[in-house]
């Protein structure tokens, strides 16, 4: 019943979106908390501001995380109205996005991450504009450079352009050499921009000692977490069980559905192995993966033919989110 109703095209399930949030929320809005940057993270150039003006407001930083979380449902919202790759109208990638994101409760308060994942959604915007184009030079500009910006904020970011890079040529028409040129000097411009600033303020030291830890500094949330441990299983058996009903069903999807789908596979990748085999890295970047998965899960959700089984598959989802608010 309860995914019945939330996988409707109503308008009244965008309501569910915010109401979520709070709910999922507000627990740290009673007991707010500042996030535990790894060495070098609060420092990235475009979010160092930013720390320093909320870095002493932890009810700040909750609300804003808060926030942020709702705008990306939305953005995620735009993305399914604009291209349709899930056949069926649906609300449900928005709802599921804040549900993933809901049971991560040490991502509850402001992190670079929520920065970088706004420019991410952007750039996967920008990058299906491109299907079946030829010499969408300008287009590949927009991605690189939008993901720059979002690498200014949360620099290990740039774990994923390798999946934009291969999202170019899967979607493009035509492509060769020039896009991905073009896709990489985009995506180093803000860099440049940034270098110009820090020599002209004699701070060279200062940015390349941040970049230096926010790659190598070493830091490691999951280990001796036995209930995120928990939650992460259950989110890693329903991606493997949406990746076979994807593949089962890959030839009656349209061939820009195949595409598009295609492209969040590879992001999910680069994001997991970067979570995997970067020191720096942490629970933040599974925000980053929650965007793949989350279209994954609603295409899932909504052609499970069983009904019954969705709805059990769901409500098992929402219990463990729900737990993890007392737990996690």
């Amino acid at each position: 019943m309860i995914l019945r109703i939330l996988k409707s095209n109503n308008l009244s399930n965008l309501f569910f979106i915010p109401i979520a949030v709070l709910a999922f929320w507000a627990g740290k809005i009673f007991a707010p908390f500042t996030y535990s940057y790894s060495p070098g993270e609060a420092k990235n150039v475009l979010y160092a501001a930013i720390n320093r003006w909320i870095g002493d407001l932890p009810l700040l930083s909750v609300i804003l995380s808060a926030v942020f979380v709702v705008i990306l449902a939305v953005l995620i919202e735009m993305i399914i109205v604009r291209y349709q790759f899930i056949r069926i109208r649906t609300r449900l990638p928005a709802i599921l996005f804040v549900l993933i994101v809901g049971g991560l409760t040490s991502m509850h308060s402001l992190h670079p991450v929520y920065f970088a994942a706004i420019f991410l959604l952007l750039a996967i915007f920008r990058l299906f504009g491109i299907f079946d184009i030829a010499k969408a030079y300008t287009v590949v500009f927009d991605v690189g450079f939008l993901l720059g910006v979002g690498a200014l904020f949360y620099l290990n970011l740039f774990a994923v352009v390798p999946a934009f890079i291969v999202g170019v040529f899967v979607l493009g028409r035509a492509t060769g050499w020039r896009e991905f040129v073009i896709l990489i000097i985009a995506f180093l411009l803000p860099f440049a921009f940034a270098y110009s600033y820090y020599f002209y303020t004699d701070q060279i030291d200062l940015i390349n000692e941040v970049i230096v830890q926010t790659i190598t500094g070493s830091v490691s949330t999951l280990k001796g977490n036995l209930f995120l441990q928990i939650y992460l299983g259950i989110l890693v058996l329903f991606t493997v069980l949406a990746s076979i009903d994807i593949v089962a069903h890959y030839d009656s999807k349209k061939v820009s559905s195949r595409k598009y789908f295609t492209v969040f596979f590879y992001i999910f990748i680069f994001s997991i192995i970067s979570y995997i085999f970067i020191p720096a890295t942490s629970q933040e970047m599974l925000i980053i993966a929650a965007i793949p998965v989350t279209f994954l899960l609603s295409n899932f959700f909504v052609f499970l033919k069983s009904k019954w089984l969705g709805e059990l598959f769901f409500a098992l989802l929402l219990t463990v989110v729900i737990v993890m608010q007392f737990l996690g």
